[in-house]
């Protein structure tokens, strides 16, 4: 179960430095909200792994929390952007 455990862990780190390169060039400000959104999930899924392969279910409580917090600052940036779109 390890290689695919590390397997996972290498795409899921590839997909992460991606949406950083996405974050970092943009070009919009909603380009960006969703690139930090996609990080915040690979973030859960990599928290998620973790678990699995330490076997320490705590972090899935983190990984809970991780997405609780993304929900909201994904709505506070939609707000935002919406905001900044009305005037």
């Amino acid at each position: 179960m390890t290689p695919l455990l590390d397997s996972l862990l290498a795409l899921l780190l590839l997909a992460f430095a991606l949406a950083s390169l996405r974050l970092a060039r943009g070009p919009s400000l909603a380009d960006r909200v969703v690139a930090l959104d996609v990080i915040a999930a690979l973030a859960v899924a990599l928290l998620a792994l973790a678990a699995v392969r330490q076997r320490l279910p705590v972090l899935l409580d983190a990984a809970l929390l991780v997405s609780l917090v993304s929900f909201v600052g994904t709505v506070a940036f939609a707000r935002l952007i919406e905001r900044r779109s009305g005037r």
